[in-house]
């Protein structure tokens, strides 16, 4: 089931990339900013049985011409599962020139468990041509488990792990100094047999 949702999702952001790269080809040719935006989220497990989540933002602007009084707003985590750790949800840029980008993040802390579905960020801007102010949306996050119940690492994991991945190399260095060893003993036990016949 979760591997279907996972795949869902990614079906998501992939016809979502189709529909960007389109989008941006088509509107390269006219005169006015395009703003895509991508917001990603990561987990941090605390000691405290507190999780934080490191949100950032990226937005690109994709058009030919630059976008002006740019907002962005991020207002889709509920007050009553997460507390603003640092940073803002929001924040304004003066412009985006063609072809540069900003970015902003923000750090929140959650001690609720569950699963958590994001939803895209807003973001507004002006064109010098229209009055009205230009709308855009930042890609959706994957849905995350905070405090998710995580299986105890068991005793030696980390080294059942070092060796799988160093346990050939170890082997091959183990029999050279094994067979350098086996070589250098017998002279050395002949040089002893000499000493003590004399």
């Amino acid at each position: 089931m979760a591997e279907a949702t996972r795949s869902g999702f990614s079906l998501f952001f992939l016809v979502a990339a189709i529909l960007f790269a389109a989008s941006s080809a088509a509107l390269a040719d006219s005169d006015i900013p395009f703003v895509v935006a991508y917001k990603k989220a990561s987990l941090t497990r605390l000691k405290s049985g507190v999780e934080r989540v490191s949100v950032s933002i990226d937005l690109y602007n994709e058009g030919s011409s630059t976008a002006y009084d740019v907002s962005l707003n991020d207002d889709s985590w509920s007050q009553d599962k997460f507390e603003l750790f640092s940073g803002n949800t929001s924040n304004t840029w003066e412009k985006i020139d063609a072809g540069s980008s900003v970015s902003h993040s923000f750090v929140l802390e959650s001690k609720t468990k569950g699963v958590f579905h994001g939803s895209p960020a807003v973001i507004k801007f002006r064109i010098p041509t229209k009055a009205a102010l230009q709308e855009a949306y930042s890609t959706p996050i994957l849905p995350i488990d905070v405090l998710a119940d995580r299986p105890p690492e068991k005793k030696f994991e980390w080294a059942k792990r070092l060796v799988a991945k160093y346990g050939a190399l170890v082997s091959v260095l183990s029999f050279v100094g094994l067979f350098i060893y086996l070589i250098a003993t017998p002279s050395r036990a002949a040089a002893k047999a000499s000493k003590k016949k004399r």
